[in-house]
Parts: structure tokens; C-alpha cells; sequence
């Protein structure tokens, strides 16, 4: 490791970085990460690539148009590098990192000759040893080991420094990696196989968050809730026993995690929900399809009847929780039937919030190689259908907040006068007038109106120590759903 007291300070002053962060909220953690090993170096960051020396692609490989922005983005990164060394501007050093970069890092330096370091999701914290190295030779590919206690035990290090989290909220990865393999999904071959982060070391970086003044948690992992990682008392700790842990911790009082998967829902987990306060009643738990005969295509070794049976036993505990999925639609093989299951399916669920995307296969993985693949334009109409419906669902539920009085962390100003922007128990955004004073703090505020993707609110004068509210009408345990009130399956044209 290279330190910062080995640079002079003029020097150090100097270097800008841009991270460009694509997919989801371990991403956004790990740049995070990033910037913090490369900060003992000098790196500060900055909002443009046109400003920086060294530029860092993040990447998802989820997706197929997620990788192909990359190659996009790289082509005009190449561009500007160009520009820069010819004006005399200095050199810039361009790295892709992340799940892309693990899955294809041959590729990307084959068809882009101006990316330098090709960095794995469980390597990145080695920059700065990389940075030294690209000096002397280009084309270092590294992170193909899946060592993640490696990865976290470096990022623990006194030289790496404290996290530079601004803010009252951040996340915090716990778990990585994916032993499920549905046949859609690349992560099991880019992150490799689930592991959990000692249950000491989690505590410690929440404590340092706490004491910078943040308030609420996101606790990640590709399994969250399969996490099983080692407790300071020698046991085997869950997420439950996890998050009983950081309660106890002062001046954290709100604790959430992404992404659950169904078949590790415990009993203990649904019990902390109903126990503790700091857990908040947002729930996300992608299911994918109502179909069960497409959930056996997809190997998610779960059925309809189950997940619906844990939505109840998760709503019995918390009656006012709140639930976000994920969708795909025009998986292979994918009937009207089987869409209009998974329509069905969303009705008797009743989405706060939810992610719907279409199928795109991923080499590699089983699903690309099946049959029967759904014609692009049909695939493009059940989105559209699927959509429609989870949409007037979110609206609905945000307007039936309208009336009531909700704990609301303050994270930042808004746009006019003294407006302020906080996050709800239920992770909707809630602006409030005359409210800038009070970053970083929850106080009560008296919701007048739920729009489509927001909330907006007054603020009260009492105090509320606690927040547990009843079930609303919308909250009710599932029923069977008569054929005759399902929605009209979408026709191939």
C-alpha cells in the first residue's frame, strides 16, 4: 500500500477522480470504497470526467444494454483522453470496475485499447497498487480470485482511513455473492458464492458511521438475508441477531437492507420486525413471476403459494409493511397464461414500489441458451401492462399516506427557499417547507398529499417517540382471487 505521506502535498492536491456508478446500491457502495482507498493517495473528487485524472466505470453486468453503455462510454472517454494528452492537459488513467469488468475484462481490453486497469468487484481495494503499476505497463487485469474477507480486511486498514460518508444515511454491504443461481442471473459468476462479513467488523464500521453523524443504515448483500456471519460471541449471528446489534448502537435508529431473497426469510428476521423499532416496514422481495411454472424455469426453488404465504406471516408481524419486488417479463417460454399469473399475482400483493424489467439474456447463464424466447414487441407490451398496474399501485399507496403523521429524516435542501427534502419510514422522498434546519434529524411530520414518486408534509409540533401504525384497508392478508377478476391477458399480435 502507497502512503499518503510518500506524495507531497502539492502533488496530492492536484489529482481528481470520477467514479461513474451503474446498477445497484453495492455498487454504490463499493465506489464509495474506492474513493475512500484512493483518498490517502490525494484524490479528491470531482462532478466531471473532463476534470479528472483518473476515471473509474463502476459496472453492472445484470443486463445487456448496462454493459453495452459501458462500451459507450468508454468510446468517448477514449476521445477526451485523447484531447487532454494533446492539449497538454496531462495524462488520464481510465478503469473499469465492478461485475462487467470481472465477467469480461478480456473483452473490454481487447476492444478498448484506451482502458488501463480492469479491476473485479473484490479487488478494487488493490488501486492504489494498480495505479503505481499502470506507470510502467497497461493491461492488468485482476479480481477473478472471489476473496471478499481479503477485500474487507484491506478497506479496515489505518491507511485506507475512515469512510467519507456525507449525510445522515449510507450503506453498508454485509454479505456478498449468490448460491441461488436462477438461470436469468450472472451475479453467482461475478461475485461468486454467498459469504458474510464478521458480525465485529460490521458493528465497528457502523459505530464510525454513527459518530459521523449518520442516522439510518442500508445494510446490502446480493442475499442480504441469507447472511451468516461470524458473531463476537462465537455463534453464528443472522441478519436478525445482526440488526439487534446495531440498534443497540447510539445514534443509529434506523436499520434497512437489500436485496431479500424469499427462501431465506426466517422466522426470527419476520419476528425483528415486529420487535424492533429501528427496523424499518420496508420490505424488498423480488419474486420475479406468479407463474410457478416459470419459477421452475427460473430455479428460484420457491412457489406462488409461498411467497404469498410470507407476505401474510411478514404482514401479521408488521400489518403497516410495505413491499417492493422485482419483475421480469418475457422470460423464455413466457404463455399469456403465465403473464396473466403474474398480474394476478401483483394484485393480490399490492406493490408500494416495485422493479419491472424485460428479460435480457446473459451469455453464460442457462436461460440464454433455452428455447421458445418471447418476441421483443410482446415482451414490450407486458411491460407496458405490467407497469401500468404497479404504477397506480404506488400512487395509491402514497396518497394513502396523505392524513398521517410519520417520522421523517431530513437528508437535504431542496430546491426552493427553505424546502427540505427527508426519507419516510416507507423510503418515499417527503418535501417540507421551512425545514432546513433540520438536516440530519427525524422529527414528525403531517403528510398533506401523495404524489406519484413523493410525498409533501408539514411539519407538527409534538414529539413521537415511537412509530407503529395500524394497517391500512390496503394491507390485508391474501386471498384467493377469482379468474373472473384477473386482468385480460396481453395477445401476441
Amino acid at each position: 500500500m502507497i502512503d499518503a505521506q510518500d506524495k507531497p502535498t502539492s502533488e496530492r492536491a492536484e489529482k481528481r477522480l470520477f467514479i461513474k456508478t451503474y446498477g445497484c446500491q453495492m455498487n454504490v457502495y463499493d465506489s464509495e470504497r474506492m474513493a475512500d482507498v484512493l483518498r490517502p493517495l490525494g484524490y479528491a473528487p470531482t462532478d466531471t470526467p473532463e476534470d479528472a485524472d483518473f476515471v473509474i466505470l463502476n459496472t453492472c453486468h445484470i443486463r445487456e444494454k448496462a454493459a453495452e453503455k459501458v462500451y459507450s462510454e468508454l468510446g468517448k472517454l477514449r476521445m477526451l483522453k485523447d484531447e487532454k494528452a494533446s492539449d497538454g492537459r496531462g495524462a488520464m488513467t481510465i478503469a473499469v470496475a465492478g461485475c462487467v469488468a470481472q465477467a469480461e475484462g478480456e473483452e473490454i481490453m481487447r476492444r478498448q485499447p484506451a482502458v488501463d486497469l480492469v479491476v473485479g468487484p473484490q479487488a478494487y481495494h488493490q488501486l492504489p497498487e494498480l495505479l503505481t503499476r499502470t506507470a510502467r505497463a497497461r493491461g492488468e487485469r485482476i479480481g477473478a480470485d472471489f476473496a471478499p474477507n481479503a477485500k474487507f480486511d484491506a478497506l479496515a486498514g489505518e491507511k485506507i482511513g475512515a469512510r467519507g460518508v456525507k449525510g445522515p444515511t449510507a450503506f453498508l454491504t454485509v454479505q456478498e455473492g449468490c448460491d441461488k443461481f436462477c438461470t436469468f442471473c450472472v451475479v453467482p459468476y461475478t461475485r461468486g458464492a454467498e459469504w458474510s462479513r464478521p458480525a465485529a467488523d460490521i458493528l465497528s464500521e457502523a459505530r464510525e458511521l454513527a459518530a459521523r453523524g449518520v442516522r439510518e443504515v442500508t445494510l446490502l448483500g446480493q442475499n442480504v438475508n441469507a447472511y451468516d456471519g461470524a458473531g463476537p460471541d462465537g455463534a453464528v449471528w443472522t441478519l436478525a441477531r445482526l440488526a439487534y446489534g446495531l440498534a443497540e448502537i447510539e445514534g443509529l435508529d434506523r436499520i434497512r437492507y437489500t436485496t431479500s431473497h424469499p427462501n431465506d426469510m426466517g422466522d426470527d428476521l419476520i419476528a425483528a420486525h415486529a420487535e424492533l423499532d429501528a427496523l424499518m416496514p420496508y420490505l424488498h422481495l423480488p419474486v420475479q413471476s406468479g407463474s410457478d411454472r416459470l419459477l421452475r424455469l427460473m430455479n428460484r426453488k420457491h412457489g406462488r403459494q409461498k411467497y404469498f404465504d410470507l407476505i401474510d406471516r411478514v404482514r401479521a408481524a408488521r400489518p403497516d409493511m410495505a413491499l417492493s419486488g422485482d419483475f421480469i417479463v418475457g422470460f423464455p417460454g413466457e404463455t399469456d397464461r403465465d403473464f396473466e399469473d403474474t398480474l394476478d399475482l401483483v394484485r393480490r400483493v399490492n406493490y408500494a414500489s416495485a422493479f419491472s424489467f424485460i428479460y435480457s439474456p446473459r451469455p453464460g447463464t442457462p436461460a440464454a441458451t433455452m428455447g421458445a424466447q418471447v418476441e421483443p414487441h410482446v415482451a414490450s407490451e407486458r411491460l407496458q401492462a405490467l407497469q401500468t398496474l404497479l404504477f397506480e399501485q404506488q400512487v395509491a399507496f402514497n396518497q394513502s399516506q396523505a392524513g398521517k403523521v410519520l417520522p421523517v429524516l431530513f437528508e437535504r435542501k431542496g430546491r426552493h427557499g427553505r424546502q427540505a427534502i427527508g426519507r419516510s419510514p416507507y423510503l418515499q422522498s417527503v418535501y417540507v417547507e421551512d425545514a432546513d434546519h433540520l438536516m440530519g434529524r427525524i422529527v414528525p411530520v403531517r403528510i398533506e398529499r401523495g404524489q406519484q414518486n413523493s410525498l409533501t408534509g408539514a411539519l407538527v409540533e409534538e414529539s413521537h417517540s415511537s412509530f407503529k401504525p395500524q394497517a391500512s384497508e390496503s394491507m390485508t392478508p391474501l386471498r384467493p382471487q377469482a379468474a373472473s377478476d384477473r386482468v385480460a391477458s396481453v395477445r401476441a399480435r
